[in-house]
This record gives C-alpha cells, structure tokens and sequence, in this order.
C-alpha cells in the first residue's frame, strides 16, 4: 500500500509551520476558485501554523476566498477549552479579517448524532464533489500518539468505509464523544497535510513509513488520498525512527 506521496522533514517544529504556511499561500494565491475549503485539525499540533498565518503572513491570502471547516471536534460547547473551534478562534480567526459565513464549524454542544447529519448536509449543499462524496482543497491533519487522526481511532478503524460524510466516534479512554469527517471524505480530498512534531510521534511515523505489520493498526495508515496528494510535513524528532 503506498502511503505517501511526499515527505518533507524540517529541523524544528517553526520551520514545519513555515513550511505549510507558505503551501498554503501559493496554493490559495494560484487558485482560480472563488471559493477555496479548507478543514483545519485540532489539538495542539496547528497552534504553531496558527499563529505563524495570522502574526507573519495575515496580508498574503486571500481570506475572503476561504472557507474554514473542521476534519473532527469534540462534543462540548464552542467556549469550552477542548474545543477545537475555539483554539482557532485563539489562534487564527480572531487575528484576520475573514466574513463569518466563511466559517463552518461543528457544533460540539449539539445532540452528537444529529450534528453529524447536519454537518453532513452542509459539506454537501457548500462543498465541490467527486463520485458521491464532498471534496475539499486541502485537509490538515494531525497525528495521535496512537496513530488516531481526525477522530479516527484505532478501535473504530470502519469509520473509513462509513457511508456518511460524518459520524459519531468515541475517545477510547475518556469516552468523550466526538464528531469526525469519515475516511471516505478525508480521501476524496485534492491535499492532504499531515502536521506531526515531536518526539512522542516518532514510533508511530516510522512505523507508517516504513510499512510495518504494526501500521496496519493505524488509523493515519489508510489516508491515502485516491485523486489528491498527500505530504508529510515532519521536524527531524517526529522523522527520528524512520528507517
């Protein structure tokens, strides 16, 4: 199974958000759409990219043009520390001038299951599609230290032959509940981004990278965009045990 396209390791973990940032800038500047989406992650990994788009380089894409979303969120409300929109909100939206119908987030207070339908239906009436399901321009994706991405779990690996465009997932040890964008709709995209720093993700990296039995078990295995292209963007301890 060919797991990546590219990979591109960077001596520290700035250098990586650097690197996405001026990606993400020549992708949106060269783009003819007038609607570009993109689905952000969560968790701690993109707070650096975050930080990097809206202090250095806030005047060199074009907001107006982007549509934010979100690749998963966790069930709590937009306020709450844990919330993925919200550390975005930290980050990135409240530092740029971007419309707010450009912002489409999950809503983490609602019923889980009733969200995810409604989640569902919004990428399907916004977003471009390919076959049957909803395409995006570009997902950034992060790393678990278990190999989860989105909020894809090692335990809920069927998440990836899921019909439906969203899904209901489970942390498997809080038991947090989560909504998640299923394999289906990460794979349909035209980019796909993954961001992984640090030390703590090395096993997991080179056990993807170097295709081993273990990977298989790995939710962050199986994104391999069937139509798009694929990069990883590592600093050299995420790339540490790659053999």
């Amino acid at each position: 199974m060919e797991t990546f396209t590219e990979v591109r390791i960077f001596s520290k973990p700035k250098k990586v958000y650097n690197a996405i940032a001026k990606e993400l800038i020549k992708l949106t500047q060269n783009s003819t759409q007038e609607i570009f989406d993109i689905a952000l992650s969560g968790g701690n990994s993109p707070k650096g990219l975050f930080k990097k788009l809206s202090q250095k380089y806030a005047d060199q894409i074009p907001w107006n043009r982007i549509h934010f979303w979100w690749g998963d969120e966790r069930c709590v409300s937009p306020d709450d520390e844990q919330s993925n929109y919200k550390m975005t909100v930290d980050y990135l939206l409240s530092n740029i001038s971007i419309p707010p119908e450009n912002i489409h987030r999950i809503k983490g207070e609602a019923n889980p299951e009733q969200e995810a339908i409604r989640y569902s239906e919004e990428m399907e009436k916004s977003l471009n599609s390919r076959g049957k399901n909803p395409v995006f321009d570009i997902i950034i994706l992060g790393l678990g230290d278990d190999g989860h991405t989105a909020s894809i779990f090692p335990d809920q690996l069927e998440l990836f032959e899921d019909e439906a465009n969203c899904a209901v997932a489970q942390h498997p040890i809080t038991g947090q509940k989560r909504i998640t964008i299923t394999g289906n709709v990460l794979n349909n995209a035209n980019q796909i981004f993954f961001l992984v720093t640090g030390a703590n993700k090395a096993l997991r990296i080179s056990e993807i990278m170097d295709d081993s039995e273990a990977a298989k078990l790995l939710p962050a295995y199986y994104i391999s965009p069937e139509n798009g292209e694929l990069i990883w963007f590592l600093d050299e301890a995420a790339a540490s045990l790659i053999s």
